[in-house]
């Protein structure tokens, strides 16, 4: 099997060098274990510690464990089965501070952060990494821009044509890893994926009673990606109170099954809309909860538009925290019906993007576009109006281009 390179695998080595310790966090089968052996196989032991054998060594004497290795350096994959490990590792560092001595992966954020927040501050750089942006998924991990290179050439109006794929087949099948294979049954990968994240990450967390009421609830939230967040009425819908709500959006959130959009104010006089967007993070794990199971029927489905803007704006998150940058990404929606889908936050000013799941695009669809970036206390900030589509490359109004999903990306 060819591995792919990751974006993140620079910022990675980088970190390692600089780090006594590198915490790469991100959900259930993202690439993080395929990822560091790849990188550290040389240099660093491998050890699984969702192995129960493995875990009973660790947990019945660390410090025999440690000094069972015939390398300090170590790779310990799956810390959240052992987070007692932790204050050993913190133990080890304080008493022989080399770069890069571990490399440690952990599924579940909820978690691994607590640990790593009380035992490894200052010692540890964190980096996540999630499923595959789309240039990673066509094999370009390593020519992929860093975040800020990558907005600067949207600000320079940079345009690369590239090959068209069928967008509906890459939705359904999503971005992690093993289902983007041809050979693998896409449905099949999504209904065990789900049957493990409840069963091993949810389970086991005492805010959540009904498995199969929270199953429910993350149904009900696929079915309005891509929308302003209704948690009264998800609560209302499913018969929950509305901090219960919360409290499983949070959980959704923390796990990276789920993103929150929030709105944009800075510099603005209108009144704006204060409610979040919900996007489920993988369109793929979106259409098999929503029971779309081929590109034809997803082709023809209503969600299909949500499910396009899914993608872009994820996308987009992907690459900047594989980046090792933080992403800021807003949406805009004043109660004038101005609405913007995304405004991207930079150093140097603002990126506003609009997202059309359409062939045929008219100066209209970037109407909204047009209207924000002449608000007069905005004008100054902006640094490149984009509307992504499925139309043809080409500028489309006065500074405003139109991109074909692919050649955004390949940009």
């Amino acid at each position: 099997m060819v591995i792919k390179i990751r974006q993140l695998s620079q910022k990675l080595v980088q970190a390692a060098r600089s780090f006594p310790a590198v915490v790469i966090t991100g959900p259930r089968q993202s690439g993080k274990t395929t990822l560091v052996r790849n990188l550290f196989k040389k240099t660093h032991n491998y050890v699984n510690l969702e192995d129960p054998d493995t875990r009973a060594r660790a947990l019945s004497d660390p410090r025999l464990f440690f000094a069972s290795f015939n390398s300090p350096r170590l790779i310990l994959d799956e810390i959240q089965y052992v987070p007692q490990l932790l204050s050993y590792v913190k133990s080890a560092i304080d008493e022989h501070r080399t770069s890069g001595r571990f490399i440690i992966t952990g599924s579940q954020q909820f978690s691994l952060m607590q640990g790593v927040s009380e035992s490894l501050a200052g010692r540890a750089a964190i980096l996540t990494l999630l499923p595959f942006s789309y240039g990673e998924r066509i094999g370009q991990g390593e020519k992929l821009l860093p975040f800020t290179n990558w907005t600067n050439r949207l600000a320079q109006k940079k345009i690369n044509t590239s090959p068209h794929p069928s967008i509906a087949s890459l939705l359904v099948r999503g971005s992690y890893p093993t289902p983007t294979r041809s050979s693998v049954d896409y449905s099949l990968w999504y209904g065990s994926y789900l049957a493990t994240y409840l069963e091993r990450d949810i389970r086991n967390l005492s805010q959540v009673g009904d498995l199969q009421q929270f199953e429910h609830f993350l149904r009900l939230l696929a079915s309005r990606t891509g929308q302003i967040l209704d948690l009264a009425g998800l609560a209302r819908d499913l018969g929950i109170s509305q901090p219960t709500a919360k409290r499983w959006l949070s959980i959704l959130e923390t796990g990276y099954q789920v993103l929150l959009l929030y709105p944009y104010f800075k510099n603005i006089g209108k009144q704006v809309v204060k409610r979040p967007k919900v996007f489920i993070t993988d369109t793929g794990l979106a259409c098999y909860l929503l029971g779309i199971n081929d590109p034809k029927t997803l082709t023809n489905h209503p969600q299909f538009g949500s499910l396009f803007e899914t993608f872009v704006v994820t996308d987009i998150w992907k690459r900047s925290l594989h980046s090792g940058i933080k992403p800021r990404l807003y949406y805009f929606r004043s109660h004038d019906d101005l609405e913007v889908d995304l405004v991207i936050e930079d150093g140097k000013g603002l990126h506003c993007v609009e997202i059309k799941s359409s062939m045929t695009v008219k100066p209209q669809h970037a109407s909204s576009l047009v209207r924000f970036i002449r608000t007069p206390t905005i004008a100054r900030y902006i640094q490149s109006s984009s509307l992504i589509s499925l139309s043809t490359t080409g500028p489309i109004s006065a500074g405003i281009v139109n991109y074909h999903w692919s050649d955004f990306f390949s940009i």
